[in-house]
């Protein structure tokens, strides 16, 4: 295992990047104006980066456009396309390390989670859609005996990246990858708190030999460089990984200018329901904790929501617990570390009031519900579980985004799926049991876009990924990704 020393080393050495990506180079902002990245780590200022706004905006969607309009991607042969892409890929596993230690210092992550997740799966979804670019076919209509009829694909044009912060790189390269693979150029507004992969991506494109305004990086906030980019009339797509609030005002936006597309992937409030007839009631545990726990539960599909049959309640919960008590904040950089730091001290607050309120309200605490390491000035929370959480609660309500877990017991599998279902949200759920029936039911009647049976985020780049109600509309990952990143054009020729 290699050691901090040599994270911190590599942290040392990194020229941290800064200057957005503007038509193939890397610029300030055109105000000089930059603001302070802050290491979740320990609270300390890393490095400036650009304070982009909408001037900066107009250039790189400008630059996006004309090289979408010129050809110099759109145009170039799927064999040129798919060298190119390769040759980033490529490049990403060269700096394998620089951009695992990029993503942990921004966010607070254990390193080896970002070694082993993160930065492999980025590189995998990237070499994924550059095989499937020459893959996807039009269709052909109906013969008739005046008319030969077919339909196609086309890119859209100017896509709109904005990507989140609690996994910037592979939250980008979700969207990024299918997006180029159609053909079209694309503008990535980073999350304020997490820029640093995104920009470090947008330089490596240029060695990788991307044509100039193909991938433009543009930090900055969201008040001022995303609405730029969500209001401006050339852009002609938004797909956006974040909050449900933020997902509203880009609708918003969109109505208020080109009605340009919207892809959202929101909020979660997953539910993850253990059954008396569980096959391995180890294996749920370690799920049930890892589900809430992994990334300090700043993941959107989080299972936030444990629902457990009132039978096995009180024996399954202790051994969830077992494995929760284990579960030890840490350094990030520190190979060992299995749970690090929030990605902010506001992040961090918000988890401690949920806290709050759900002692407030009655729940009982068995596990965490402090702030840790407080010491390191990072932005540390203790692993929390909180037992018999009313239906009705905050917490069983409401997205923490944070590693708070709300345990509710039920009596049938009628009343579980009932629970499960009475929320706004519908992105994950999860279901522990050995009866194929119930199983397949329940599959049928939970109301999310990904429901996983005796897993818990069983699934990869190969299956569609997203949400349904208020956790948005649109798929990321699989071939159906890159459907929503074309247009479909009927052609009919009239033979005579």
């Amino acid at each position: 295992m290699t050691s901090l020393a040599h994270f911190e080393a590599i942290a040392g050495a990194i020229a941290l990047p800064g200057k957005a990506v503007i038509n193939g180079k890397a610029v300030a902002a055109r105000s000089g104006k930059t603001f302070d990245n802050i290491t979740p780590r320990n609270g300390r200022v890393i490095n400036s980066v650009a304070e982009c706004d909408g001037v900066d905006i107009e250039d790189a969607v400008s630059a996006a456009r004309a090289s979408f309009d010129s050809g110099t991607w759109r145009k170039l042969s799927y064999g040129r396309k798919k060298r190119i892409m390769f040759a980033l890929a490529d490049l990403m596993e060269k700096h394998a390390e620089t951009l695992a230690v990029l993503e942990s210092l921004d966010v607070g992550k254990p390193i080896s989670n970002a070694l082993q997740g993160d930065i492999p799966g980025s590189i995998k979804t990237l070499r994924y859609y550059a095989e499937a670019l020459d893959k996807i076919y039009g269709e052909v209509g109906p013969e008739t005996n005046d008319r030969f009829s077919y339909a196609v694909h086309e890119p859209l044009g100017v896509i709109g990246i904005i990507v989140p912060w609690n996994f910037p790189l592979l939250m980008t390269m979700w969207k990024l990858a299918p997006a180029i693979a159609m053909g079209n150029s694309v503008v990535i507004k980073p999350a304020e708190q997490s820029p640093l992969t995104a920009l470090f991506i947008g330089e490596l494109a240029l060695e990788a030999g991307f044509p100039p305004g193909v991938i433009n990086v543009v930090p900055g906030f969201g008040t001022t460089t995303g609405k730029a980019l969500a209001l401006h009339n050339d852009v002609d797509m938004l797909a956006f990984t974040g909050s449900g609030n933020v997902g509203k005002l880009l609708m918003q936006y969109s109505g208020q200018s080109n009605l340009k597309r919207v892809s959202l992937e929101l909020g979660g409030k997953s539910p993850q329901i253990v059954f008396a007839d569980c096959p391995d009631l180890n294996a749920a545990a370690e799920h049930a904790a890892w589900g809430i726990f992994y990334n300090q539960g700043e993941v959107c599909t989080a299972g936030s929501r444990l629902l457990v049959d009132e039978t096995i309640a009180e024996a399954f919960t202790e051994s969830m617990l077992n494995v929760a008590r284990k579960i030890v904040p840490g350094d990030p950089l520190e190979p060992r570390t299995q749970f690090g730091a929030m990605v902010s001290a506001e992040q961090m607050q918000t988890a401690l009031r949920y806290i709050e309120t759900a002692k407030r309200e009655g729940a009982e605490l068995r596990l965490g519900g402090k702030q840790a390491l407080a010491d390191s000035g990072g932005f540390y929370v203790e692993p929390t579980v909180f037992n018999a959480v009313a239906p009705d609660a905050t917490l069983s309500r409401e997205e923490v985004f944070g590693p708070v877990l709300a345990i509710t017991k039920f009596k049938t599998p009628e009343e579980a799926l009932r629970l499960a279902n009475d929320t706004v949200y519908g992105l994950a759920a999860g279901l522990w049991t050995r009866d194929i029936s119930l199983a397949h039911r329940a599959a049928r009647e939970l109301k999310a876009g990904l429901v996983w049976v005796n897993g818990w985020d069983s699934c990869d780049i190969t299956m569609p990924f997203g949400g349904f109600k208020q956790s948005g509309f649109g798929r990321d990952r699989s071939l159906h990704a890159l459907h929503k990143y074309a247009d479909l054009k009927s052609v009919s020729i009239t033979l005579r």
